[in-house]
C-alpha cells in the first residue's frame, strides 16, 4: 500500500471529510483540514527501517503522505535536505548539539518545495485543472515550477515589491504573474476570489489540506537523521506557520506509531519586528491574532499580517512550553552573515532570524547546554542577494 491516508478532519471540531474530494477549508466550522493516516494499520505492516534504503526524498515516507497512487506525485527531488552539526557557531553558544536544517537545498531554494509538491501531488490525483496562489514571494516561484511540472496553468498572485527573483522564477515557468497592491493578504482575497470564479483550486496556505503533509515531513527526517529521536527544541521563522503545524503533527504521528519516544519539542516562533502577530498574540494570552497593520519587514515569508492558522500556531506553542520572540531586520542580516561565514551554509534572512531567537532564548536561560536545538533555515540566501552588501 502506497499511502495510509484514511480521512481529513476538522481541527476544530474533528468533523470526518472524504480525502477523495477536492476540500479546501473544513464546511463546518471553516477552519483548517487536517489528513488523517490509519496508523494502526500502518503500525502492523510497515517497519521504520525501509526508509533507509529508499531513495532520499521526502517521497520515501509515502505511507504518512495523502497520494494513493505514485502515479499521480508531482516531484522534483523535494526534501531529503542535510541536518548539519554546528562547529563554531555551536561552540560560540556553548551548545554542544546545535544543528542548522537547511531547507535551502529544495527545489526553488525553499522549504516551499515540501508542501507546493504535496498540494500538487493530491490536486492531480483529485483531477484539478489549475491552480492559483497567493504569495510573499517563495511560494509563487514552487508553485510555478510544479504547476509546470504537472502540466497544470497556474495564477499567482504577488505584492509589487515581492523579490525580483521569485516574480523571474514564476515567469520563467510559465506561470502567470499577476502583481497586487498591498500585502499577501490582499493577494489572498483576489487569488481565492478568481479561483471561485475561473473553477481553479486556490492554494492558500492552509485554505487546503495538504500542504502541512509535504511540511510534516521535516519532522519525519528530523526524526530518521537524529536516529529516531526527537530533537528537544526546534527554532522556526513563523510568517503562515505551516512548518510549526506540519512539524508537530508528523511528530505526534511517529509517537503513535511508537517509531520514536519521548515528547513534542518545544516550538519557538521566530517573527519580525515589524511583523509579529504571533508573538503579540502569544504574550497577550489570546488564542487568536489580530491582523498586523503596516506589516513591513525585508524577510518576505516573515511578512504575514494575518496567519489564517493562528488559533493552531498558538496552541502548539503553549502545549510544548515553547514562546514567540521578534527580532529586528538588521539583526536577521547581520545573522545570515554569521551564519553563512562561520558554517558555510548560505542562508536566508527568515533562516538567520533563528540565531538571533537562540540566543534570546539562551539570554533567559531556556536552553542546556546539552539539548538538542534545530536551527531551521527555510531558505538559500540566493533568492536576497539584494541584502549583501558588495563593499
Amino acid at each position: 500500500m502506497y499511502s495510509y491516508i484514511s480521512h481529513l478532519e476538522c481541527s476544530v471540531c474533528e468533523k470526518e471529510f472524504p480525502h477523495d474530494q477536492i476540500s479546501s477549508i473544513s464546511e463546518c466550522c471553516a477552519k483548517v483540514l487536517f489528513a488523517r493516516y490509519d496508523l494502526q494499520k500502518l503500525k502492523k505492516e510497515v517497519n521504520k527501517n525501509v526508509y533507509a534504503s529508499r531513495e532520499s526524498n521526502m517521497w520515501r515516507f509515502s505511507e504518512l503522505l495523502p497520494v494513493t497512487d505514485p502515479a499521480n506525485v508531482v516531484t522534483l527531488g523535494e526534501g531529503g535536505t542535510p541536518l548539519l552539526r554546528t562547529t563554531d557557531l555551536g561552540k560560540k553558544l556553548n551548545l554542544n548539539n546545535l544543528y542548522i536544517k537547511d531547507e535551502g537545498l529544495n527545489p526553488t531554494g525553499t522549504f516551499k518545495a515540501r508542501g507546493i509538491g504535496a498540494a500538487v501531488s493530491k490536486a492531480n490525483e483529485l483531477g484539478v485543472k489549475g491552480f492559483t496562489m497567493p504569495s510573499a514571494g517563495n511560494a509563487a516561484g514552487a508553485v510555478a515550477a510544479y504547476a509546470a511540472r504537472s502540466g497544470h496553468p497556474v495564477k499567482v498572485y504577488m505584492p509589487q515589491d515581492a523579490p525580483s527573483a521569485n516574480k523571474k522564477e514564476s515567469l520563467l515557468t510559465g506561470a502567470e504573474l499577476n502583481l497586487v497592491d498591498g500585502l499577501i493578504s490582499d493577494a489572498g482575497r483576489i487569488s481565492s476570489q478568481v479561483a471561485k470564479e475561473e473553477n481553479l483550486f486556490d492554494l492558500s496556505t492552509l485554505k487546503e489540506p495538504y500542504r502541512a503533509e509535504g511540511k510534516k515531513t521535516m519532522a519525519l527526517e528530523l526524526a530518521q537523521q537524529l536516529g529516531w529521536k526527537i530533537p528537544d527544541v526546534i527554532v522556526y521563522p513563523t510568517g503562515g506557520g505551516t512548518g510549526i503545524i506540519g512539524m508537530h503533527k508528523g511528530f505526534n504521528e511517529l509517537l503513535e506509531l511508537g517509531w520514536v519516544t519521548g515528547k513534542q519539542p518545544r516550538f519557538i516562533a521566530v517573527q519580525a519586528e515589524g511583523c509579529q502577530p504571533i508573538v503579540k498574540a502569544f504574550n497577550e494570552g489570546a488564542d487568536s491574532s489580530e491582523m498586523w497593520t503596516n506589516a513591513a519587514t525585508v524577510a518576505d515569508g516573515l511578512r504575514v499580517p494575518g496567519p489564517f492558522a493562528d488559533y493552531v500556531i498558538l496552541k502548539i506553542l503553549r502545549e510544548t512550553g515553547g514562546t514567540a520572540l521578534s527580532v529586528t531586520d538588521k539583526e536577521m542580516v547581520d545573522a545570515m552573515y554569521e551564519i553563512s561565514s562561520d558554517e558555510g551554509v548560505v542562508i536566508c534572512p527568515e533562516g538567520a532570524a533563528t540565531l538571533v531567537g537562540l540566543r534570546q532564548l539562551l539570554d533567559k536561560g531556556l536552553v542546556s547546554q546539552d539539548e538538542t536545538v534545530i536551527l531551521l533555515n527555510t531558505g538559500s540566501a540566493y533568492k536576497y542577494l539584494e541584502l549583501v552588501s558588495e563593499k
